[in-house]
């Protein structure tokens, strides 16, 4: 049946089938081998950049646990030019911290949006196996699957825009604040007296001064009216 009303040369035109076969094994055996080759490794290589990124913020929070207690330990010394310097460094830890764990997000962003695109690839070639067997049926190219096909470039295109201006944008540097740093020192100065109160306090033992003698002293050239009242007041000193 002549489906288009034009006759075909069935001895040198080839089927079909035949063609999208031979379209197909180039499409899949080598460009797409290659670029499934070459997402794999991408993906291994953000891995690796993951556990590295990882790895280095193990060791910047052993740093910052170190710092925090050479902080300490200045302070008892009564060192606190020395507390504030740690206190400083270790800062400037915390905030590559937050660097890494941005950078790691991305890069595990990055890995699942490539997964994501080659299984979209893989999709899409299976469908396109199926489009080139109707293009060798058809004659006439489809302006409607030309459109679809811009619109996709197009996405892409503002897609790798939008991921070139997120890696553009610049990042602040870390800007201290001592007046902070300086309350965090007073913090940890005001845990290490809280400590000291908190400890049982040592029982000392009272000493009262010495009980003098209820006798008072002789009051000299005194008259005897005088001499008789003192010895009255020593009576009642006994008594007491």
């Amino acid at each position: 049946m002549n489906w288009f009303g034009r006759k075909k040369d069935k001895t040198n035109q080839p089927s079909a089938i035949s063609s999208t076969s031979a379209g197909g094994g180039n499409a899949g055996g080598g460009g797409g081998g290659g670029g499934r080759a070459n997402t794999a490794n991408t993906v291994v290589s953000l891995r690796e950049n993951i556990a590295t990124q990882e790895k280095r913020e193990q060791h910047l929070e052993k740093k910052i646990e170190q710092l925090t207690a050479d902080a300490k330990a200045k302070m008892a010394k009564k060192d606190k030019k020395g507390a504030l310097f740690a206190l400083k460094r270790k800062k400037l830890y915390e905030a590559e911290i937050d660097k890494i764990a941005n950078i790691k997000m991305t890069l595990e962003t990055q890995v699942m949006n490539l997964e994501s695109a080659a299984q979209n690839a893989e999709t899409f070639k299976a469908m396109n196996a199926g489009k080139n067997a109707m293009t060798n049926i058809r004659t006439d190219t489809n302006i409607e699957r030309v459109d679809d096909l811009m619109d996709e470039i197009k996405e892409e295109m503002e897609m790798a825009d939008e991921i070139s201006n997120a890696l553009a944008q610049p990042v602040d540097p870390l800007l201290t604040d001592e007046d902070d740093l300086l309350a965090e020192l007073e913090q940890l100065e005001a845990d290490d007296v809280e400590e000291q109160l908190l400890q049982p306090a040592k029982k000392t033992e009272m000493e009262f001064p010495e009980v003098g003698s209820n006798e008072l002293p002789a009051i000299p050239n005194a008259t005897k009216e005088e001499e008789a009242e003192l010895k009255q007041l020593e009576a009642e000193l006994a008594g007491l």
